[in-house]
């Protein structure tokens, strides 16, 4: 087998040999943990510092993020950026950025930042037609997750990324006699992007597990 199952111990010696924290982070994490079990929709954080990588190494300056919660990814996806790219975030909870604004202002990317609260596919729908986009972050409505992939791959440039959060679901993707929605949209959706080679796609176990989708260049077709 090529891969070490994690424990406690095990997880931990991982979170804390990566630069995995920051006291901006930390007290945005601390103010989520106090909305209760909810809290558990903030991504790890050793995901976070995957993604501001990842914007980062592929030089990323136009970045959308479908699903924003606290703001805690927002941040790790904007300090990637360089000081004159920008962040496009949707969400339909009103409540919730009220926490992301106020950490993004003391995380100094507050200017990279622009939420958009309602439906996502409203708001990608009426991006301009030159819109280009280099990364995405998908983690809202999982029975919308294929729209939301359909509808930023034809923005987003050769060789950009999209990262797609919670495509394990906790192992439920394994019960094939599951009726919930969420489910069935997840496998139907793994299954998707696994065939299609428009794309080059990894599911990695970070977390409750991510795939990373580069968007094939024109001569790789």
């Amino acid at each position: 087998m090529k891969y070490t199952p994690l424990n406690e111990q095990l997880y931990d010696y991982l979170a804390n040999h990566g630069h995995n924290s920051d006291p901006v982070l930390a007290e945005l994490a601390k103010e989520t943990e106090t909305l209760g079990p909810i809290a558990m929709m903030q991504i790890a954080p050793e995901q976070g510092t995957l993604m501001s990588i990842l914007v980062r190494a592929i030089g990323a300056r136009s970045a959308v993020e479908i699903g924003t919660f606290t703001g805690y990814s927002a941040i790790c996806i904007a300090r990637g950026l360089p000081a004159d790219g920008r962040l496009l975030c949707c969400d339909i909870s009103e409540e919730w950025p009220k926490i992301a604004r106020k950490y993004w202002a003391k995380a100094g990317v507050a200017d990279r930042i622009e939420l958009k609260i309602g439906p996502a596919a409203e708001t990608l729908k009426a991006l301009p037609a030159n819109h280009q986009i280099d990364f995405a972050f998908i983690d809202a409505d999982k029975v919308s997750y294929r729209d939301y992939y359909e509808a930023i791959l034809p923005r987003l440039r050769p060789n950009g990324l999209i990262v797609f959060d919670n495509v394990l679901w906790m192992g439920q993707v394994l019960d094939k006699s599951s009726t919930s929605d969420d489910t069935r949209a997840l496998q139907a959706l793994n299954d998707f992007i696994a065939k299609d080679n428009r794309v080059q796609a990894v599911m990695i176990s970070v977390s409750d597990g991510i795939t990373i989708v580069r968007k094939r260049a024109p001569d790789e077709e």
